[in-house]
């Protein structure tokens, strides 16, 4: 079984607020001093597709991201996550890209892979939060897809997946070949990579896809959604401070403070 997974680089969620901005030029997030990490649904993604690789004989992962050099930290630690083999696709002109035409390149790189019965992705990135990808690459791939999936198992040719919902969790069962997006669970909380497998990582190949070498619709590689406005949202807020030393009629102060203001 050929499992691919597709992987984002993306800005370190755990940025301080204050230090988060947006270019107005670019309308998106500046670098500054945030470092570009995983995606971390898709590092959840990448978690499962190992465990199932390593259940399944003769299954292989493959890490499949869409970016440019500086992705390729990513796919090496999908590497050092022990993934067989690391891809990447990128042109120069692909700079602002929708959930769409994301969809259609990593589908048609997924198509020249060849072979490949299972595709993995994260729910939706941390970034944009579209959770687009992975009903599109489903849609091109021609496949069945099941979205907010927290595990997976092989049995007997079939993929049962156990999906999150609002009454629940519901264990579903489909034959390959078919699109998982997964979410964060504590079936699929990401490993830490051994030192070997990190420095084994470094050294081992990536392959490189660009634009000419996949059968690509040029008009469904430009975005069809554009983004007019971007911003942080800036929120005034006021905190009064009560004085005395005396505990409990400080007490009693704030539980009238909070009665007139209606929150008890």
């Amino acid at each position: 079984m050929h499992i691919v997974v597709c992987l984002k680089q993306a800005y370190d969620p755990e940025i301080t607020p204050r230090h988060f901005k947006i270019d107005p030029k670019t309308k998106r997030p500046e670098n500054g001093d945030a470092d570009m990490v995983l995606d971390s649904f898709a590092e959840n993604a990448l978690e499962l597709a190992i465990q199932i690789r390593d259940k399944t004989p003769g299954a292989i992962v493959t890490a499949l991201c869409l970016g440019d050099e500086e992705s390729e930290d990513v796919l090496r630690r999908a590497l050092a996550f022990t993934a067989d083999h690391a891809v990447r696709v990128w042109d120069d002109e692909w700079k602002d890209l929708d959930g769409q035409a994301v969809g259609h390149i990593l589908a048609q790189t997924i198509k020249e892979l060849g072979s490949v019965q299972l595709v993995l992705t994260g729910c939706q990135a941390s970034d944009i939060e579209e959770g687009l990808v992975g009903p599109v690459l489903a849609e091109e791939l021609e496949m069945t897809c099941l979205t907010l999936v927290s595990e997976i198992e092989i049995d007997a040719g079939n993929i049962k997946a156990s999906c999150e919902g609002e009454d629940g969790c519901t264990v579903v069962s489909i034959p390959a070949p078919a699109v998982f997006t997964v979410i964060s669970s504590e079936t699929n909380v990401p490993r830490l990579p051994k030192v070997k497998d990190i420095r084994l990582a470094r050294t081992k190949p990536i392959k490189v896809y660009e634009s000419d070498d996949l059968e690509l619709d040029a008009e469904r590689c430009q975005p069809w959604v554009k983004l007019e406005r971007a911003y942080v949202l800036n929120r005034e807020s006021t905190c009064e401070f009560l004085p005395g030393t005396d505990g409990a009629e400080l007490a009693g102060e704030l539980a009238d403070k909070l009665l007139a203001l209606k929150i008890l």
